[in-house]
């Protein structure tokens, strides 16, 4: 399996504004919420990394916004890994909204994360776990 994994969503009232139109901050957790679910499929995801006393950090988020998603409308989110260090990675990830039924997409944002890891004791930033970096990197 290898990113991205592709996550399919219908948009609920509690994603919307009082104009019935997408949040801008819900666009963001629905591309981390892809890069969970991609993760959780690699065996790698947060319960694991919990279990070592760690947890998962976003260090950095970047949105693009192109066009509005509205509510009950279908939409689709691919994440896909872009770079992997030592101590954090990057992964970038489109919204499409789906207007047809032969799979035709429009583009409503794009975006990237910055994840790294860090002890759930102290905070401290510490290096990606190895099963973590190694289904990452086996993304790239």
């Amino acid at each position: 399996m290898s990113l991205p994994v592709t996550l399919s969503r219908t948009v609920e009232h509690v994603d919307t504004d009082a104009s019935g139109v997408v949040h801008f901050s819900r666009y963001a957790s629905l591309l981390e919420t892809a890069v969970l679910e991609n993760l959780e499929a690699f065996g790698c995801g947060v319960s694991e990394i919990e279990s070592d006393g760690l947890d998962l950090a976003v260090a950095e988020l970047g949105m693009r916004y192109v066009a509005p998603a509205r509510y009950a409308e279908r939409l689709r989110i691919r994440a896909t890994v872009e770079h992997v260090g030592g101590a954090q990675c990057r992964v970038t990830g489109t919204v499409h909204r789906c207007v047809s039924q032969d799979d035709e997409e429009i583009l409503v944002a794009q975006g990237h994360l910055v994840l790294c890891v860090v002890r759930r004791a102290d905070g401290a930033p510490t290096a990606l776990p190895t099963a973590l970096r190694s289904a990452l990197r086996a993304c790239l």
